[in-house]
């Protein structure tokens, strides 16, 4: 084997070398921006459910001065919830009307 044969092939390890490290920066720069990515999505679900619960607690005390039992709305909602899942009709919350605005 001479060294022409050995320098081929010693560059052709070398081109997948440097392949392999640009597909590996690749991958650290797509890490880093998922994990950015995640970071944020994780603030603002921080920030949404901050926001739910003081609408809910608001909610709930407007419920309360206007005399409606919040415990019993709400367990009655997870009961159609049920209901609807076992049916297969989907999300009853979103397709319900009431005409008591």
């Amino acid at each position: 084997m001479g060294f022409g044969s050995t320098a081929k092939k010693l560059q052709k390890v070398t081109e997948m070398a440097d392949k392999l490290y640009e597909r590996f920066e690749q991958l650290r720069e797509q890490v880093n921006d998922l994990t950015e990515t995640v970071e944020d999505t994780h603030g603002r679900v921080a920030d949404l459910e901050a926001e739910l619960a003081e609408q809910r607690a608001l909610v709930e005390a407007l419920a309360e001065k206007e005399g409606v039992d919040v415990e019993s709305v709400v367990g009655d909602a997870g009961t159609e919830s049920e209901a609807a899942a076992e049916a297969g009709v989907g999300d009853a919350g979103s397709e319900r009307v009431d005409g008591n605005d």
